[in-house]
């Protein structure tokens, strides 16, 4: 796994100044008007019932950077209010997340589970002021009971239940004398309300679960609704940022919090964010993993944190993305290749350029001398001076591309053919003599070549211009390693529906065996980024070990999906 250092993300000179948006306007307008003493304290607050995604990554660098750029607290509190979908695997996949994309929260580690006792206690308040009942209806009754969009609700039969006997009640139900179901405890609001989160919710249901924190401690747990504004009052947060499906829940956080009499937090709703040709449903995600659709959270084509980790997405190139597609108002979807762009222009900035050979095919240069090796300079990265350069290997048997010979090609191939002439990557001029196959097969086993001594790359000799530039690595030299291909995970744009699973792409993995690497990447640990010359960019898998070498495809040099559109809008 990656190491990476556990401090405050702060931005680089690479990095683009944060862009102004409407909740910053908003924070700005309160630190002028004192509206919290001056102060700026957000929180990103998670539910542990699965693995963040990239979605997520966005309303982390928006909490955190908030607190970060106007000299202010962000928490990290967990949800736990289920203790049947939450886990403690997810609570630290989470922090191992929060940290890996450049952020801290120092001492400030917080769950809803902390509030336990005090959320009860205000549920008391409620039943005390005869603003909250015990409600015998199961869930479906309840929903029923509810009314639609344009039918209001109605009553329940309990509702009018005097203020001892629900006191009574939920005292009985806290010591776990009722089963599952049997009985909530319900908010006394109106059941004619046009906004149906306002008809008398559910503040608590029995569940005799064990808690990931917890244990057996408690047989009733809260909603959601109901601990998420209390935590937030309980933190004293000043600026509640949260996506706008919440939007409609305000009215209702607003109510707990004026019936307690407690500090009011000021909600703030923006537009979560959707990607094309993915997922971001944590449902939809979850059965992914558990129909064996992809190989775990953290298989390199799904949208998670880890996932993205894992297939060499840099911490940099996400925040880059979180900056680039801003905060706003209105629902929109970002289109997954400003992603790949991102992660294009951080990695082009910071990865090594190295030469790798996926499909290799022998070449054997005739004339070179015998047992003669060569060490050829190479740079590291033309885009960082300081990265230097490196040594790699040239003799006279190497490994190119298949795809980098065509024995008839088309018009305008720059590529090696016979008796075409290329230039090798830091090395010489070749020309192709003969071409050796399989008798049987028709299989190309080796290209015959012959090179210009006088043309080696950086010589004063070496002015003779050729079309072509290929990679390679020497035969004798190179080290062998396992490439993953990765591409996107559905073949549609929107993979909506109840048929969302038809669109998965079966091309979105290959594995490719037998490939040739530099020498210099023996040691290269899980986790680093390459360049492949003309190939992409990479990452060295964590199921790399000892000499097994296992790369996982980043991202390509260019957008190759944009330029199967084109030519498919040209048939």
């Amino acid at each position: 796994m990656e190491k990476f250092k556990l401090t405050d993300h702060k931005k680089s000179d690479e990095e683009s100044p944060e862009r102004r948006n409407f909740v910053r306007d908003i924070v700005e307008e309160d630190l002028k008007t004192d509206k919290f003493g001056g102060m700026v304290h957000t929180r990103f607050p998670p539910e542990p019932n699965g693995y963040l995604h990239i979605g997520h990554a966005k309303s982390i660098c928006l909490n955190f950077g908030l607190a970060r750029d106007y000299k202010g607290l962000c928490n990290l509190r967990f949800d736990d209010t289920n203790p049947t979908k939450e886990e403690s695997e997810y609570v630290e996949s989470i922090k191992l997340d929060v940290r890996w994309l450049g952020f801290d929260w120092g001492d400030r580690e917080y769950y809803a589970s902390d509030y336990f006792d005090q959320l009860y206690e205000f549920a008391l308040t409620l039943v005390r002021k005869g603003k909250a009942y015990v409600c015998d209806l199961t869930g479906d009754e309840i929903r029923q009971y509810r009314g639609t969009l344009t039918e209001p609700g109605k009553d329940s039969p309990y509702r009018n239940r005097s203020v001892d006997e629900n006191l009574d009640l939920f005292q009985r139900m806290r010591k776990g004398e009722f089963p599952n179901g049997s009985r909530t405890l319900r908010a006394k609001i109106d059941m004619g309300s046009p906004n149906i989160n306002m008809r008398d919710p559910v503040l608590y249901r029995i569940l005799h679960a064990t808690h990931h924190r917890t244990g057996d401690a408690w047989c009733i747990y809260p909603m959601y609704d109901w601990a998420h504004g209390q935590s937030d009052s309980i933190e004293k947060i000043t600026h509640s940022v949260c996506t706008l499906e919440f939007a409609d829940h305000r009215p209702l956080y607003d109510w707990f919090l004026d019936e307690l009499g407690i500090y009011h937090s000021k909600q703030i709703e923006f537009a979560r964010l959707n990607l094309t040709y993915t997922v971001m449903s944590k449902r939809r995600l979850l059965l992914l993993v558990e129909e064996g659709l992809v190989k775990g959270w953290d298989d390199p084509r799904m949208p998670t944190i880890s996932g993205l980790r894992r297939r060499g997405y840099s911490p940099e190139s996400i925040r880059l993305f979180a900056d680039r597609i801003g905060v706003g108002r209105s629902e929109s979807t970002s289109d997954v290749a400003l992603l790949e762009d991102c992660v294009r222009d951080d990695l082009n900035r910071r990865a090594p350029r190295v030469m790798a050979v996926h499909r290799p095919v022998k070449l054997v240069l005739e004339n070179y001398p015998e047992g003669v090796v060569e060490e050829l300079e190479a740079v590291n990265n033309p885009e960082d001076h300081s990265a230097g350069s490196r040594t790699i290997p040239f003799s006279k048997i190497l490994y190119i591309e298949q795809d980098d010979f065509r024995e008839n090609p088309p018009k305008k191939y720059f590529r090696l053919s016979p008796g075409m002439e290329v230039r090798l990557r830091y090395a010489y001029i070749i020309k192709c003599t003969e071409v050796i196959k399989d008798k049987a097969t028709g299989q190309i086993l080796e290209l015959r070549c012959t090179y210009d001594p006088e043309t080696r790359s950086g010589s004063p000799q070496s002015a003779r211009k050729v079309k072509g530039t290929i990679h390679w690595v020497s035969a004798a030299h190179a080290k062998d390693a396992e490439v993953r291909l990765y591409d996107r995970l559905f073949t549609v744009e929107n993979p909506g529906g109840d048929d969302w699973r038809s669109f998965l792409n079966p091309h979105s993995f290959e594995q490719v065996q037998g490939c040739k690497v530099e020498p210099g990447l023996a040691t290269a640990k899980a986790g680093e980024r390459f360049q492949f010359e003309r190939l992409g960019y990479f990452c060295v898998d964590e199921d790399s070990a000892g000499e097994k070498l296992v790369f996982n495809r980043t991202v390509t040099l260019r957008d190759t999906w944009a330029k199967m559109e084109k030519a498919t809008d040209k048939t």
